[in-house]
């Protein structure tokens, strides 16, 4: 009988994770699964909440601790955890589970050549007023996913899948131990940014290995209040180009503190792109803010030293 460990890393979501954990295990499922919480230094009650859980029935909830800060060190040590398991899911501590998530990422499994699916990731608005700037084309920067209502295998980096609802066959892990979430775009405590769910992502697209997506398989997102602001997009951006710049823009020097003169005429374009449109209030005028803050963001990146992880 296969195995499958449904794995979450939290960090400060107490509150939220009764709601996850009993929404997980009314989960029908044609096999036995258990429930691996992450705790990843949390400073609230998560811990105290995860006991009492524990005493309800249902599956089996496990809990580990790890010390090392940030959402990359988290799901590196669930998958060092998941290694027995023959499937592992990923959700995240702000999500819950639509009816048969769990059998169907194993009816995929079974029935295709996956080795990797991924499925699709509802933001929920039900308790927030949604923003009349926040356009549809921003919704993936919320971990919004909603490609197709057909199964179909992904071939190209249009059509991600994200941690906040993935299912591997772990024999992906234990035959490339090299293979595991980037430490150097970790994501600590309540900071943002991140960017190990897209590199990994296209570590399994550059080594073939088979990935799905699913939309039968869904998930229902929470946004907290605080991401819903313009200022929020625009520094998940600058954060992301930071990383960019600092670890994907070859050793180039340039006259400009060290970066190169291309990167600073892409400022200087996108920042004047994003004025005009401003300006004439076009609609795009929030993303194309965001290339501009991406554009500065790998700018202070080259100009800075890499961090020791």
């Amino acid at each position: 009988m296969p195995k499958i460990t449904a794995a979450v890393c939290s960090y400060n979501r107490a509150q939220r994770l009764p709601a996850l954990i009993r929404a997980l295990r009314a989960q029908p499922c044609a096999i036995d699964y258990e429930i691996l919480i992450v705790e990843n230094n949390c400073t609230d009650n998560t811990h105290e909440v995860l006991l009492g859980l524990q005493q309800e029935p249902g599956p089996a909830l496990l809990m580990v601790n790890e010390p090392r800060q940030g959402i990359s060190h988290a799901r590196n040590r669930a998958l060092e955890e998941c290694l027995d398991s023959d499937y592992m899911l990923f959700m995240d501590d702000d999500e819950l589970p639509c009816d048969r998530l769990i059998q169907t990422a194993l009816d995929t499994f079974a029935t295709t050549d996956a080795l990797c699916v991924g499925g699709k990731v509802q933001v929920d608005f039900a308790n927030l007023d949604r923003p009349g700037w926040l356009e549809d084309n921003l919704l993936g920067f919320l971990a919004q996913v909603d490609h197709d209502q057909h199964l179909f295998r992904i071939e190209h980096k249009k059509t991600p899948v994200w941690t906040a609802n993935v299912a591997y066959d772990m024999r992906i892990f234990r035959d490339n131990p090299d293979l595991r979430f980037d430490i150097r775009y970790n994501r600590a405590g309540d900071g943002v940014g991140g960017g190990e769910d897209v590199l990994m992502f296209e570590a399994l697209l550059k080594r073939g290995i088979a990935t799905y997506y699913q939309p039968q398989m869904s998930v229902l997102h929470a946004v907290d209040a605080w991401k819903l602001k313009r200022g929020y997009f625009l520094r998940l951006h600058f954060v992301a180009g930071k990383k960019y710049g600092r670890y994907e823009i070859p050793e180039l020097q340039g006259p400009v503190f060290g970066a190169p003169w291309f990167m600073v005429w892409h400022f200087f374009r996108h920042s004047l792109l994003a004025l005009a449109m401003l300006a004439a209030n076009k609609p795009g005028r929030i993303r194309q803010a965001m290339n501009a803050a991406h554009s500065l963001g790998s700018i202070w990146g080259k100009m800075t030293p890499q961090e020791k992880q």
